[in-house]
Order: C-alpha cells, then sequence, then structure tokens
C-alpha cells in the first residue's frame, strides 16, 4: 500500500524542482493536461503549485486525482487493523541419512527396527525412504564414506536425527528383544524426557526420545 507521507514529501520535491529551475522536472510535469502542450522552458516559468505537484504524484501513482488517492487510502485498512497472516506451520520432518549400501540399511530399518519402506528409487536403487508412525527417514546411498575418518573418535555422540514418540520405554524394550545393539541404552535425562540411540550400520546415530513420568520409570 502507497505510504501517503512519502507522496506528500514526493509532491513538495516536484514543487521545490521546478521553482529550482531544474530541467527534467518539467518531462514530468507534463503529464498534468494544462502543462502537456508547453516546452519545457515554458512549463518551468509556468505557474505550478503544491496542488499541480500533488495532482502530478496523484497521476503517476494511478489515481485520477490527489483527491481520490486520498480517499482511497483513507478506506484501506491499516497494517495494525488488517488481520494477521499465520505463520505457515511444518507439519513433518524427513531427515536425509548417507548410507553405503542402501540393501543392508534397508534390511536394518525394517528388520530390526521396524520400519517399514515407503518407496525405494533407481535400478539398482540408491534411494529409498523408511516410515514407522510418524517417522520417515530418507536414506541416500554414496560411494564415499559417511564419515570421515575419525569422526566418530572426535565427536561420538553426534546425532543424524531423533525421532519423538509418547513413551520411549515400550519401543526401547522391543528393539532389545530384536537384538538390536545401543548407542545408548533407555536413560532419563535432566529436561525430563526419557532417550535411547541407536547406530545403525554406517555409523548414523538415531535419538528416540519419549516423555518421562511415573509410569516410564522404571527400566
Amino acid at each position: 500500500m502507497p505510504n501517503l507521507e512519502h507522496l506528500k514529501k514526493q509532491a513538495k520535491l516536484y514543487l521545490r524542482w521546478h521553482r529550482e529551475g531544474h530541467a527534467p522536472v518539467a518531462a514530468q510535469i507534463r503529464r498534468l493536461p494544462r502543462f502537456k502542450r508547453l516546452s519545457d522552458q515554458e512549463v518551468l516559468t509556468a505557474g505550478f503549485t503544491l496542488t499541480d505537484a500533488q495532482e502530478l504524484v496523484a497521476s503517476k501513482a494511478g489515481w485520477e486525482s490527489w483527491l481520490a488517492l486520498l480517499k482511497d487510502l483513507r478506506s484501506m485498512p491499516t497494517a495494525a487493523s488488517s488481520p494477521a497472516t499465520p505463520s505457515p506451520a511444518i507439519v513433518a520432518a524427513e531427515p536425509q541419512l548417507l548410507v553405503n549400501d542402501l540393501a543392508v540399511s534397508l534390511d536394518f530399518y525394517t528388520t530390526k527396527l521396524g520400519f517399514q519402506v515407503a518407496f525405494s528409487y533407481g535400478e539398482p536403487p540408491f534411494y529409498a525412504q523408511v516410515a514407522r508412525g510418524g517417522g520417515r527417514l530418507n536414506l541416500r546411498c554414496v560411494r564415499s564414506p559417511t564419515y570421515s575418518e575419525g569422526f566418530r573418535e572426535r565427536e561420538p555422540d553426534v546425532l543424524a536425527a531423533t525421532l519423538t514418540l509418547e513413551d520411549a520405554k515400550p519401543l526401547f524394550l522391543e528393539l532389545r528383544q530384536a537384538g538390536v545393539e545401543f548407542h545408548q541404552p533407555l536413560r532419563s535425562q535432566p529436561w525430563g524426557s526419557r532417550t535411547f540411540i541407536v547406530r545403525d550400520p554406517d555409523g548414523n546415530l538415531l535419538c528416540f526420545a519419549g516423555h518421562g513420568g511415573e509410569a516410564a520409570r522404571a527400566e
């Protein structure tokens, strides 16, 4: 929406340029009907008032007159009165994990972690998605090592993804029964949640986090 104060300042600027004999402004002023047939010199020596300058600004902005411009601007809702546009909400996230052997990874996620293959792509496949409930992980096969040499020695606990659930203990018990090896067993955290961490065949660490509470305190 045009800013009225800016338009008023623009009109005053045109008026000053005319008074100072600034030649380029003459071509702008000729937009007004009564100046249309005048030469640059005639425009600069003719009477030119603030009202004329405001009419020029209105014409350049697309209104038929300054009064019409004022009427429309005053009827437009201000930013404060306009309903706020809701911020777009993110409804899900799909972390992408780098793997060296897609078949091995798919076997691990489906047989050990209880995920299902949502899709796989390529011939042979090099990209796939696994899903369990609302959790989705994208697996991208790469030829180079997924982590640089010595990375895990320097950063042994850096996570690749966190998956949240209501209570982490039942899933922990299920995965333990399936023979999953844990990077970190079920643990109560100082901030109130309970987590465990699984390491996949390529060294990606997956944190499963759930709420704490009386029902989940016993290991």
